[in-house]
């Protein structure tokens, strides 16, 4: 009796723990029974929130969809401005599941990489559109912040047909087709929701940011380059002010030295003059009073610049003119 008991209440425990399943918080919780997916009236699935839940043991199984805020990097991609200028954007999104039956069934079962491609499609169309219609000033200044709130928005509540200037039919047509599925699968009494938008799909963008925005390298390379030959340009004609000015002030220095120079040697030459014209005129002042005595000193001057030197040989008459002084003083005298 022991052993049966033990049995029974060995599968009582099993069948009720696998009666249960626990949805985590920032999780929601889709039960498939067959592997089909419970509905409810409105043949919409039916989505578990967090807590503890009972389920049919063995027949139905749980899928968890997160609930939390999703980031989706999207790789830099080139994009064209009104002006015909390529830029380089790099940019991410945020967004969360907002209907989780509608989410179940347009991504085939909660598949979170065919979200992003749609939502990727959609964002990357509606982004070049956006860019198309501005500059490149206004994408890089004050226009970004308005820039990413009109794709954020638009990618929520979709194009509003032709009164949209900006479409984006390819990523649209996935959209809408997606859309329809949902559609055809369930008889919601909700009102309508445009299936151009990320509702249509279930999905809210949070936050749209653009992190990064570059000029393609050849065209930064060709700026850089001419900014280069610009800087260049302006240094070579600084240098060049530089070395005429230079040439400007060697040319005044120049001038002024030989300027000071001829000046001082002017100077030097009238100032020698004067002083020679002096000394003459102190000499023939000191001279004319004696006559015969500055005849006598000259003609010793003469005596000591002839017989300096013993090898001085002078071929003259004794009775000249010469000798008067070295003559006896009678015939000096008489002479």
């Amino acid at each position: 009796m022991r052993k049966p008991l033990i049995v029974l209440i060995i599968v009582v425990l099993v069948g009720l723990y696998a009666s249960l399943f626990v949805v985590q918080e920032g999780e929601r919780g889709i039960v498939l029974r067959f592997g089909k997916v419970l509905r409810d009236d409105e043949n919409k699935p039916l989505v578990f929130a967090p807590g503890l839940h009972f389920k049919m043991p063995f027949l139905e199984s749980v899928k968890t969809l997160d609930a939390r805020i999703q980031t989706m990097d999207n790789q830099a991609d080139r994009f064209v401005t009104k002006e015909k200028k390529d830029l380089i954007v790099d940019s991410y999104i945020k967004w969360r599941i907002s209907d989780f039956s509608r989410y179940y069934l347009a991504t085939g079962g909660g598949d979170i990489s065919q979200a992003e491609v749609l939502l990727k499609r959609k964002f990357s169309d509606r982004l070049r559109s956006e860019m198309g219609r501005l500059d490149v000033k206004d994408i890089v200044t004050d226009s970004r912040g308005r820039l990413t709130t009109d794709v954020r928005d638009a990618l929520n509540t979709g194009s509003a047909g032709r009164d949209d200037e900006v479409q984006t039919p390819a990523a649209d047509d996935a959209i809408a087709h997606a859309a329809a599925r949902v559609e055809r699968e369930t008889k919601s009494n909700e009102p309508s929701i445009n299936p151009n938008s990320m509702a249509a799909l279930g999905i809210e963008v949070v936050d749209v940011r653009i992190k990064q925005i570059n000029l393609p390298t050849e065209v930064s390379d060709a700026i850089y380059n001419r900014m280069r030959a610009e800087r260049e340009a302006v240094a070579r004609s600084q240098r060049s002010q530089g070395q005429e000015e230079a040439e400007k002030l060697r040319a005044q220095a120049d001038y002024q030295v030989t300027r000071t120079l001829a000046e001082a040697q002017r100077t030097a030459l009238i100032t020698r003059g004067e002083g020679d014209a002096e000394a003459a005129k102190l000499f023939a002042d000191a001279f004319s009073q004696d006559p015969g005595f500055y005849a006598f000193i000259r003609s010793l001057r003469a005596y000591e610049n002839s017989f300096d030197n013993d090898q001085n040989v002078m071929v003259l008459s004794p009775d000249s003119d010469f000798f008067r002084y070295m003559k006896t003083p009678s015939g000096a005298a008489t002479r």
